[in-house]
């Protein structure tokens, strides 16, 4: 089938129940923007949980969101198919691509002719004539022994002066280093500009505290220190002197001011630390209206360090050695450190202080800058050339892997041609007797368990482990085939990834749909021996409890009462159980009638015909339910939930769901011992049973169409007709004959007793 969209003829193939354009040519793919999306069987699918090169998925992905759209996979065909000779190439794919495939009649393709040569001689390969991904996947082994590779990155050894090494070290010590082509720290042209600016900042920041040091720094270099002490105690001083302010201002706060003695009780009553930190909220010292703040005696424990400090880095230079400090002088100290102070406000934010005044001067002096610029501009002038070596792996990671991304993508004829397993298909379990070949990777388990049951597929969830190594990964595995009667929570068997590494596969989760109309035909007969077993094993657990009540209470009795009491009321008989028993047989009774009324009301060639009526009324509706949801089992929902994007139905027919599914067989051309001798011995009485009842219904079935009409099998339906009528009347004959006997008026009659047959026609 074919189908002509924006000037383009393609081809289609039908499979899963829709169709799919077929690839076979380079064309196809240069031209996939072609076609109609409707008709693409996915249009996004993410970059991780695949069987592929995730690599190759991440250069497909451009916009690097983790996901792969039908416009970027459009946009990597085109680039692939310009690149090469023969893009029909791209179907077959390769681990290595031949140099002579590359197109080196365009400049883009002599550019990667030549890279890919380098990228062997590099490598030591350089009569080599194809280039693999083998050779390309490490970019940093290429790059090892470059200074300049075009990333814009300068290591230490792109420097030739030790000078500007010294530079470069000094950058990455206080930004962090950029990583190199070549796997060494570097630095980028961000990063210089960044550093010299940071140094002039701080070198005028520095320059400030110098021109006017006289208000910056008071007390010379001891300043910062006294800055530091000054501003450890400032909040605890003005919360003194503001205190003070305000007991002069009203009396009665006296009290409060200092503290209430219920404050003091509540922290004496435990032990307190050397320091006495239990009271640092407290005030510096007692509070007196218009005190001095005492500096030696009468201070609070747990802030005498900090005094001090205070006293020796600030007080005593700027006030002399006094023992008490007034307001005034608490003024005085505050407005000499005000210049340190407001100095510091204006400190920039920078890495390079770090490296001290001095060699931040010393490399704004030299020369660095300009070197630096010149080196970074060296390194971009091989980005045409490294960039290339970027394209060569790029172009032999599409040559191996496009081809396969599209027959997963656009089409699914991986999945449906089964001559190679879908990436979204991670392995094969083995479980009960079978190997399951659906089985993806579940990414995110939450959605999972929204979307899958929609697929309508019977579904179990995997958690898988080497125990060895402690790898992890979690899985779902469609059973599509055998039965579901031994897959529960908790069963064990073995994951094969698609790499042969075995795992250890426990069920931890099952979504129940029917797997087969055999399956569904059984499926209310096993329901109902659960049933009974469960109500017996209810009621049998009930009856042993009662049982063993009765057991406690009867020696309870004998223990109590004595012989001649005890077989009196062994002799009692329980009238309500009597009554109960006769019920259940009168019910059992009516039962029994009602059935053997029914049957005794069919002929015996017909009951065969009423049984196969009674298994279809008990099994037809379930093998009918499992009829349509086999027919709408979905592939689509299952990839949804791990982020596809599926754009089709992607059905799984009958046939082909158990093509995914294998139970066990013996080999034809196995030998099989059939000596167990702990086997169960075989009855044959059931075998011999049923061929006894299939001879007698054969029997029966014959005589009494060839009785009833001789053209039994070329009129059924009116000879089924007139033989109801005549076993009307043989019935009707034979009561009044037994009535006829009974009044001893019996007369002459063709009918025979105990049989409902007329006689046989002449």
């Amino acid at each position: 089938m074919s189908y002509k969209s924006l000037g383009y003829n393609w081809k289609f193939f039908r499979a899963g129940g829709f169709n799919q354009v077929r690839l076979t040519s380079g064309a196809d793919l240069a031209n996939l923007d072609k076609l109609d999306q409707k008709l693409w069987v996915a249009l996004a699918c993410p970059t991780t949980g695949l069987e592929i090169d995730s690599k190759t998925l991440q250069l497909i992905d451009t916009d690097k969101d983790a996901r792969i759209r039908a416009p970027e996979l459009i946009a990597a065909a085109k680039w692939a198919c310009a690149r090469l000779t023969q893009p029909d190439s791209l179907l077959a794919g390769g681990e290595s691509l031949p140099l002579s495939a590359i197109n080196a009649s365009t400049d883009e393709g002599k550019i990667l002719v030549d890279a890919a040569r380098k990228v062997l001689v590099s490598l030591g390969k350089a009569a080599s004539q194809e280039v693999s991904v083998t050779d390309t996947q490490d970019a940093t082994a290429i790059f090892t022994r470059t200074v300049f590779n075009g990333d814009g990155i300068i290591i230490r050894d792109s420097a030739t002066e030790d000078t500007t090494k010294l530079v470069i070290d000094d950058i990455v010590a206080c930004l962090g280093a950029e990583i190199d082509r070549s796997g060494k720290p570097g630095v980028n042209q961000a990063k210089i500009d960044r550093f010299f600016t940071e140094a002039k900042a701080y070198d005028a920041w520095i320059s400030k505290s110098e021109t006017d040091a006289a208000s910056v720094l008071p007390l010379g270099a001891a300043t910062p220190a006294a800055a530091t002490a000054y501003l450890g105690v400032k909040a605890k001083i003005d919360d003194y002197f503001g205190r003070c302010r305000l007991l002069s201002f009203d009396s009665r706060v006296a009290v409060t001011v200092n503290r209430e003695d219920k404050e003091y009780i509540a922290i004496l009553a435990k032990d307190l630390s050397l320091d006495a930190r239990e009271v640092a909220s407290f005030p510096l010292s007692q509070i007196v209206a218009g005190k001095a703040l005492p500096l030696k005696l009468g201070i609070n424990p747990a802030w005498a360090g900090a005094l001090d400090t205070f006293l020796t880095a600030v007080v005593r230079p700027i006030l002399g050695d006094v023992a008490e400090l007034t307001e005034a002088d608490w003024a005085k100290v505050g407005a000499t450190h005000a210049g340190y102070l407001a100095w510091q406000a204006t400190k920039p934010a920078v890495t390079v202080e770090k490296l001290g005044i001095a060699r931040v001067r010393a490399i704004l002096a030299s020369n660095a800058a300009v070197e630096l610029a010149a080196l970074i501009q060296k390194d971009k002038e091989e980005e045409a050339a490294a960039n290339s070596i970027a394209d060569v792996d790029r172009l032999v990671r599409y040559y191996r892997d496009l081809g396969v991304l599209c027959r997963n993508f656009v089409n699914f004829e991986d999945f449906y041609s089964r001559k190679a397993k879908a990436i979204f298909q991670a392995g094969t379990l083995y479980l009960d007797q079978r190997s399951c070949e659906l089985c993806i990777e579940v990414v995110d388990a939450s959605r999972h368990g929204t979307m899958a049951p929609l697929a309508g597929t019977y579904l179990a969830y995997i958690d898988c482990v080497r125990k060895a190594t402690g790898q992890k990964r979690s899985i779902l595995a469609a059973i599509t085939g055998g039965n579901a009667d031994n897959l529960m929570v908790g069963r064990n068997g073995l994951f094969y990834d698609r790499k042969g590494l075995d795992y250890d596969a426990t069920v931890t989760k099952i979504i129940e749909n029917p797997i087969s109309i055999r399956q569904a035909f059984f499926s209310p007969y096993k329901k109902l021996v659960r049933l009974v077993e469960e109500q017996v094993a209810k009621r049998a657990a009930a009856a042993d409890t009662e049982a063993n009540l009765k057991l406690a209470q009867a020696a309870e009795a004998t223990a109590n009462v004595d012989k001649a009491a005890a077989a009196n009321d062994s002799k009692k008989v329980d009238v309500g159980s009597v009554a109960a028993f006769g019920v259940a047989m009168g019910s059992l009774g009516t039962a029994f009638g009602y059935f053997a009324k029914t049957f005794a009301d069919v002929a015996d060639w017909q009951l065969p015909l009423l049984f196969m009526a009674l298994v279809m009324a008990i099994s037809g509706p379930s093998m009918l339910i499992a009829f349509l949801k086999l027919r709408k089992r979905s592939l689509g929902p299952i990839l949804d939930a791990n982020g596809w994007a599926v754009n089709a139905k992607a059905g799984m027919t009958v046939p082909f769901g158990g093509a995914l599914t294998a139970t066990a067989t013996v080999p034809p051309d196995a030998l099989i011992d059939g000596g167990d001798r702990f086997a169960e011995k075989r009855n044959w009485w059931p075998k011999l049973a049923l061929a006894a009842f299939l001879v007698w219904w054969l029997h029966a079935y014959v005589v009494g169409a060839w009785h009833f009409d001789r053209n039994w099998m070329l009129h059924p339906v009116q000879s089924w007709e007139d033989a109801s009528a005549r076993d009307v009347a043989a019935k009707e004959a034979l009561l009044a004959q037994r009535v006829a006997r009974k009044s001893g008026a019996a007369g002459g009659t063709n009918v025979v007793e105990g049989t409902n047959l007329p006689p046989a026609k002449p």
